[in-house]
């Protein structure tokens, strides 16, 4: 009788468990399909460079520079240049809650921001503008041992030139600071952004501290 009401204790403890789960699950599915509906919605409109470029002088350039080249010491990224459809990509993620950061929610909650015509706008500026130059780099340690990484695994899809993949969701690498690659590759295995491959979360968590410096 005793393991009897064990069972039975542990299933009823189980089943609200479980069903926790399914709903969990449930949302984060939902939730990734919204933002991918609002992601193709937002690449069929007509965009409007100026208007982003107004738009990211008033709400972004405190923080990633009038010229959209980061912060380097605050592990900021540059933007200029960055791919279009990637960019659209991550204000619809930041917008549906698919990647972690508050400062970035707080912005896009603002109504103008909200908005799929806005991210467009403001992506076709950043596509356009002109590269940072003089981007932060590291120390030069281990350079053999991170281009081998690079071009054995991260090229396939990033691209030798690591220029980012023709259709444009897979980032560029290029121009960017090295203390921002460093921040994403940490917060990549940490799970902050919640829609990116399994298998490129499972890869980086693989990594040793070397393994990302370089």
């Amino acid at each position: 009788m005793f393991a009897s009401r064990l069972r039975t204790g542990f299933l009823s403890t189980l089943a609200p468990c479980l069903l926790l789960g399914l709903l969990s699950y449930s949302t984060v599915r939902a939730n990734e399909e919204r933002v991918d509906r609002l992601t193709k919605s937002a690449l069929s409109l007509d965009v409007d460079p100026k208007r982003g470029a107004a738009i990211f002088g008033q709400y972004c350039a405190r923080c990633h520079g009038n010229q959209a080249h980061g912060n380097a010491s605050r592990a900021i990224p540059a933007l200029a240049g960055q791919r279009f459809a990637y960019l659209v990509r991550q204000l619809a993620n930041f917008s549906g809650g698919e990647r972690d950061n508050d400062t970035m929610h707080g912005v896009v909650a603002k109504s103008e921001l909200h908005d799929p015509q806005t991210w467009v706008d403001v992506a076709g500026y950043l596509n356009s503008a002109a590269v940072a130059r003089f981007e932060k780099t590291g120390d030069g340690s281990h350079v053999a041992l991170g281009r081998g990484i690079f071009h054995e695994q991260c090229a396939p899809c990033h691209r030798a030139d690591a220029r980012g993949d023709d259709a444009g969701f897979v980032p560029s690498l290029r121009n960017q600071h090295y203390s921002y690659l460093v921040n994403q590759l940490h917060q990549l295995a940490d799970g902050a952004r919640h829609n990116v491959d399994e298998n490129l979360v499972r890869f980086l968590r693989s990594f040793d501290e070397q393994d990302v410096a370089a």
